[in-house]
């Protein structure tokens, strides 16, 4: 069957195409993304403004429209923390619905690093052993472990690239007292409930996901997407810690021409780094495998296996 599956992320809207059957790796046939960036687009109560809004609705119906060229007989559309932490959450929702007719569910944190965590086992398979799963998104960070399918634990936390970038760097880079500020503000977050994840012990597999996670592994040398997905890559703690001294230096337009780097997201590469600096910290970690696989496709393997049992 060929589905649609409409990520609303709190930096992008993505509609991801792909033919999928049970007990096959899901195929991407075709991708329609655009940059929304909702957790910039709020207001000082927390609201989401009538342009992102206007933005969210525009890319939702013209995501339809693009799901019905392309033969999809099925759409999952779903929403992340941008719009759940909005304020204003279920008035933007009943407008996209009624403009569009798209029925966005809203996903908890802890569904975030569930269905995170659900993908990245089925792209390494039962011989990776236990898990540790990191996701920067842009409005949070969610953090999974466990030995099964299932994670034992699962949170998240309001630390994602962009929620940083506007409340800490919109002015610039901070000055150096800011900065340690910010750096201890966000280890204090995840150290919080890092326990959750380190009674079990050291895991089998590090592993990350998501565009910001991939960003900075490219900035540190891992392969270019060109190379395919099937190329080992790595985000190691020595290079991220060498590079990251260069990368404060630097003007958000010179972040925008770094390998890796799209210039609507240059301003979230620093943040990003200082909370991929921090997980490794914590929990002790030399690297983290990249995981080309991530949130999109967890929608999408367990929609199939709810589909195998119906059957």
């Amino acid at each position: 069957m060929r589905v649609g599956v409409l990520d609303i992320g709190s930096n992008t809207g993505h509609l991801l195409v792909v033919d999928a059957h049970g007990g096959a790796a899901p195929l991407p046939a075709s991708s329609f993304k655009r940059p929304l960036r909702l957790a910039e687009h709020l207001d000082d109560q927390g609201a989401v403004t009538p342009v992102g809004i206007d933005a969210l609705t525009d890319f939702v119906a013209e995501s339809v429209r693009v799901a019905e060229d392309r033969g999809c007989e099925d759409m999952l559309g779903f929403a992340t923390s941008a719009v759940r932490d909005a304020v204003n959450s279920e008035a933007v929702l009943a407008h996209v619905r009624e403009q569009t007719g798209v029925e966005l569910a809203v996903l908890s944190g802890s569904d975030e690093a569930r269905l995170t965590f659900l993908a990245v086992r089925r792209w390494f398979g039962w011989s990776a052993g236990r898990l540790a799963v990191f996701d920067i998104g842009g409005g949070s960070l969610e953090i999974a472990g466990g030995a099964d399918e299932a994670p034992d634990v699962a949170w998240s936390m309001p630390i994602g690239a962009a929620r940083l970038a506007r409340t800490y760097f919109a002015a610039g880079t901070p000055s150096p007292e800011e900065l340690r500020r910010v750096r201890h503000e966000v280890r204090v977050e995840i150290a919080r409930e890092a326990g959750r994840l380190l009674r079990s012990g050291a895991p089998d597999r590090a592993v990350a996901t998501s565009k910001t996670f991939r960003s900075i592994a490219r900035i540190c040398g891992a392969a270019p997407s060109a190379a395919g997905p099937l190329v080992p890559r790595v985000l190691d703690g020595v290079a991220l810690r060498d590079r990251l001294p260069s990368l404060l230096t630097m003007s958000v337009d010179e972040l925008g021409t770094l390998p890796g780097v799209s210039p609507s997201r240059a301003h979230q590469v620093v943040p990003g780094a200082l909370v991929a600096e921090a997980c490794l910290d914590i929990f002790d970690l030399p690297a983290l495998e990249i995981c080309p696989w991530a949130l999109r496709e967890g929608v999408i393997l367990e929609r199939l296996d709810q589909l195998s049992v119906l059957g």
